[in-house]
């Protein structure tokens, strides 16, 4: 398949790429300067500029562009949300005007789309949530809603991304290795998760599959307290420490959502079309993650 991918600079698309044309397939890469090589394009989404021949008789669109989570000043929760609506929407719009457009658009998603829900299981049936992320996600798959009026719409909603070098364990996993483990707050919580290896298996899976709408890219979720226990025990290290939830909320202001929030997404569209996990359950993450430290 001839792939043109944007965001690829992030944790799932510096994997990913490598994969895809270990695959056989043509990957063009969407970049924000100069292009300098031929597998790159220039764009930019703040100014609205696409080359339309860019996607015009491509296989595929994968939209993985979005900013970070950070301190919640205004200008970065105004970065966070116009970095995915401007990418998204330019590219939905670009492929529904397309004389050949690609078979499939697989745009990035998140499964704080529901909110925080407690013990609730969540399947994609489930409505939005009422949270600041609920409604960044809303309005992020609504920007891309137009492309599926010429091909087929998938929306990759992950969650929290288990890699050993990056995402959420970037700054866990030095402290579970020094013997400071910690829950989060009450550590009840839901952390809704998916081994990076995984998430990009499901991701190359997703381009063939017969799957339209929002997808769960998620293994399982497990309670964050058990989460961590897990990860100290297969790295042979005590994990009884606790991280109050106040400071955080007042540095990450709704970013904390994602730490705090509970969210138990369940992944019944991805097993519905017949993929298979090669990390179902958090106690092989935890040992795959032993083993690429």
């Amino acid at each position: 398949m001839r792939i043109v991918v944007a965001g690829s600079g992030g944790l799932i698309g510096q994997a990913l790429l490598p994969v895809l044309r270990d695959g056989g397939h043509q990957v063009l890469r969407l970049v924000r300067r100069p292009a300098q090589t031929s597998d790159e394009a220039t764009w930019d989404p703040a100014l609205g500029r696409l080359d339309p021949e860019v996607l015009d008789g491509a296989d595929a669109v994968i939209d993985l562009a979005g900013a970070s989570f950070g301190p919640a000043t205004r200008e970065r929760r105004r970065e966070f949300l116009s970095s995915r609506v401007r990418t998204a929407g330019l590219l939905a719009r670009t492929i529904r005007r397309l004389d050949a457009p690609p078979s499939v658009m697989l745009q990035a998603s998140a499964t704080g789309a529901y909110g925080d829900r407690g013990d609730d299981v969540l399947t994609e049936a489930e409505p939005f949530g009422s949270t600041y992320l609920a409604d960044v996600v809303r309005r992020w798959e609504t920007a891309a809603e137009p492309a599926a009026e010429s091909c087929r719409l998938v929306l990759l909603r992950s969650g929290i991304v288990l890699s050993p070098t990056g995402g959420a364990l970037r700054a866990v996993l030095p402290l579970v290795r020094a013997g400071l483990g910690a829950r989060l707050g009450s550590g009840r919580q839901f952390w809704s998760w998916i081994t990076l290896a995984d998430e990009v298996r499901a991701i190359e899976h997703l381009l063939r599959a017969d799957v339209h709408g929002p997808v769960n890219l998620v293994a399982g979720a497990t309670r964050n307290a058990e989460m961590v226990a897990t990860l100290a025990s297969t790295l042979r290290r005590p994990a009884a420490l606790a991280v109050p939830a106040a400071p955080l909320r007042l540095v990450l202001g709704p970013f904390a959502e994602e730490l705090f929030g509970s969210t138990r997404a369940e992944p019944a569209a991805l097993r519905a079309s017949g993929f298979r996990f090669s990390h179902p359950d958090i106690e092989s993450a935890a040992r795959w993650i032993r083993a690429c430290l």
